[in-house]
This record gives structure tokens, sequence and C-alpha cells, in this order.
């Protein structure tokens, strides 16, 4: 199988697992799935991303593009590829949906996913080529797949080079030439000099201010997730549903729009229809966004150094951006 990456270009894939699992059902429902959540409320919506382009289906694959690009074992490809099949539709928006504390850290996928994983014929597979299910499962396994902020994981690394490609905030070359310069040394993703590694922690810290957590950011997580429970409060959707597609709940909850006034004003706010305000003194709700930053490893000769070693000011931008952001959102 050949695969076009906007990010790593033309790969072709012959691992018997990795397409068994590419042409599952709980990978392909990914195509149907924004990776931002719901873009026609994201920063720069008018861009076209093209087929698969800025899906939850085209980041898992770059995640395992990526690990395969840096021969990582089969099984950390696996483990890559399936890590985002746990996203209900709208991704992190249904956070925004439930009452269970998930708003701040975006992690609702997180603790289904065990879970989800087992539920699905993911396991059959598993079966089939002799993997190990609690193996794939466990992230202490696989150290360049999944890591704690603020290092970086092949996950971190992808969505923020995907991200920053499709929306033009860098170009094709830039990602080739970030990618020469890094390399994996004893399980960690490492930077061949200072230059790299402060190179892409100021791309990550632009896409956090200006898409992971900026306003725009906080507008559509509530507009979407205030969308989400409503439907389930009214049962138009009941939570199955949202482990279809955005276009299939969007369908069917919008089947009640004429009757429904409150739903009317919900699907005009997060299709951009309303102004909204970031208002401390006057708000309908306050809001918070997960805030993320990276301190990359790079080379120093024969040593390891982080860039807050040799960047002092980082540190601050680091103690800063890895808190919580909070909006007081007043819709107009």
């Amino acid at each position: 199988m050949k695969y076009q990456d906007k990010v790593y270009g033309e790969v072709e894939i012959l691992e018997p697992v990795i397409l068994d699992l590419i042409n599952s059902p709980s990978m392909q429902r990914l195509k149907g799935v924004d990776q931002a959540g719901y873009r026609p409320l994201w920063v720069k919506p008018e861009i076209d991303v093209g087929e698969n382009g800025n899906t939850r289906f085209a980041h898992s694959m770059g995640v395992f593009l990526l690990l395969k690009k840096y021969n990582a074992p089969v099984e950390e490809q696996v483990a890559g590829l399936i890590h985002d099949v746990s996203h209900s539709a709208f991704s992190h928006c249904v956070d925004y949906a439930l009452d269970d504390g998930s708003e701040k850290e975006q992690n609702y996928q997180d603790n289904i996913f065990e879970a989800h994983v087992k539920n699905s014929a993911l396991e059959l597979i598993f079966k089939k080529h002799g993997l190990s299910l609690d193996h794939i499962l466990d992230d202490s396994n696989f150290p360049l797949k999944e890591n704690s902020l603020p290092d970086l994981c092949a996950d971190r690394i992808d969505y923020c080079l995907r991200d920053a490609v499709v929306f033009q905030e860098i170009k094709k070359e830039d990602v080739d030439n970030l990618l020469s310069n890094l390399i994996a040394r004893e399980n960690k993703w490492v930077f061949k000099n200072f230059a790299s590694a402060k190179e892409f922690s100021e791309i990550f810290y632009l896409m956090n201010k200006k898409y992971y957590a900026g306003f725009l950011a906080a507008v559509m997580l509530k507009a979407v997730g205030d969308y989400v429970r409503h439907a389930l409060d009214k049962k138009y959707i009941n939570w199955h549903d949202l482990f279809t597609t955005d276009k299939e709940v969007i369908e069917k909850v919008n089947k009640n729009l004429q009757n429904d006034s409150r739903l009317e004003v919900l699907f005009a706010r997060m299709n951009n229809r309303n102004r909204c305000a970031n208002s401390p003194e006057d708000y309908d709700a306050e809001v918070f966004c997960k805030s993320r930053a990276v301190d990359p490893l790079f080379l120093d000769g024969d040593n390891i150094k982080r860039a807050s070693d040799v960047d002092k000011k980082w540190v601050k931008i680091m103690e800063q951006e890895l808190k919580p952001k909070n909006y007081y959102l007043k819709f107009i």
C-alpha cells in the first residue's frame, strides 16, 4: 500500500498488521472526525485542507509514519497508529459536554481508551498477528510514542508539524529540515543542535497560542460542547452516536432544528453566525483550555541538554504556557 502524507510524503506500507489496522472500521471512522473539533469556528476555517487533511485519521497515520521513519519497533508503530481510536465525534469538544472535570485536561479520550479498544474488533487483529493487547495498551512500553509534557513524543511532534503545515504557518521544507535534525536516541527524541530544538519549540508555542489554547479554540470547544450536551439531554442522540462521525451526529441532531429554538441558537454559534467576546465583567460562560509547551532535548557535543538550559527565558514561558488558559465568553 502506498500512502501519501502531507508531512512525510509518499510511504509504502507493507506490514500486514498495520494494513489490517488501517482498514479496520475503528481506524476508518477517524476519517470523519476533525482533528481540531469543528473547523467552522477554528482559526483559518477558510483553508481547504483536502481529503483527510485535518482528521484524526491523518494524524494517527502521521504518528505511525513518524515512528516507522525512525525505526521504532512494530509494536510501537501499532500503538501510535491506534492511539486516537477512542476519540468521539468533534474530538476534544466532547470534554466540554461532560461534568467529569475533563475540560481542563481534555482527557476524556484517554480515560476511555483501554475500554474502547477492548470492546472493538481491534483485539481480534492483535490476536491474528500474535500481539499482546495489554502490551500495546501500556504506554510505558513506548517512550517514543508517548511522553509527558514538556518532553517530545511522536504524538506531539506530528500534530504540531501537521497543523502548522495544513494551516500554512510553516512550509513543507521547514518540516523536512527539522526532521533531518531530529534523531531517536535512548528512546528519546533529540535534536542534533540547539537551533533546531529552539525552532521546534517556537513553532509549538505559536500553535498553542494561536490554535490549541487561544480564544477561538475556547469559543469552538464551548459552542460545540453545549450543542452536544443539549442533544444528549433532549435524547436527539445517545452516547453511542458520538462514536460515529462529525457529519453523522450533525445530521441526526439537526433533524430537530425547526422544533427546537435553543438548538437553533447553539448551531448558529457553532457555525460562527454569532460574535463572541472575551468579557470578564459580563459573560455567559467561563471556559478553560488545556495549554501546552515543550522543552526539547538537543545534542551539545556528547551531552544531551534541554532548550531551557541554554535559553533561560524559556523556563518562564513554559511555566506560563503549561497552565490552563481561561476565557470569559459573551455571545452577542
